[in-house]
């Protein structure tokens, strides 16, 4: 009988650093870009229970059923998200960039410091934008809540009276 000198085992050891490593890269994914005022869908693992944002000013987040996200930007900058799975697992560890509008029908007007936008399509009406003047803003909001009570109050539905 020959003695076989045991070989050594750094093939499982290579592999288990390797599977650590992509694990790591998974959990870190690149910037999530949304427009300000807009959503954006997104699949995550089923495993997935928990959102963290860690500016909720400038994202917010919603998780359905079967890891279906939606992501909404608030507010211009960047921030954190954090997805954990019902062990308190970090699944995915994330940078969320909330930017301006990208549509090509806005149109910003600066009247001296202050500045209005509007939405041109294709006819220019106002529009609720960050950064724009707190006169101009405050009067498109309290328009806004106007036609909205108006909308649901009063008649408890929306239907005229006898039909």
């Amino acid at each position: 009988m020959s003695a076989a000198s045991p070989r050594p085992r750094r093939l499982p050891v290579v592999l288990a650093g390797l599977m650590i490593a992509m694990s790591l890269q998974a959990a870190h994914a690149e910037t999530i870009s949304v427009s300000v005022d807009e959503a954006r869908i997104m699949k995550l693992p089923d495993s997935v229970a928990t959102i963290v944002i860690g500016n909720p000013l400038i994202a917010d987040a919603t998780l359905q059923a079967g890891g279906v996200l939606v992501l909404t930007g608030k507010g211009f900058g960047s921030t954190n998200m954090l997805a954990l799975n019902r062990a308190g697992k970090t699944v995915l560890d994330t940078t969320v960039q909330v930017v301006g509008p990208t549509k090509s029908d806005l149109v910003v007007v600066y009247k001296g410091v202050e500045r209005e936008s509007y939405s041109c399509a294709p006819e220019c009406e106002k529009r609720l934008t960050l950064g724009d003047s707190t006169s101009y803003f405050t009067n498109i909001m309290a328009q806004s809540g106007a036609r909205i009570g108006g909308a649901g109050g009063g008649g408890g539905g929306g239907a005229p009276a006898g039909r």
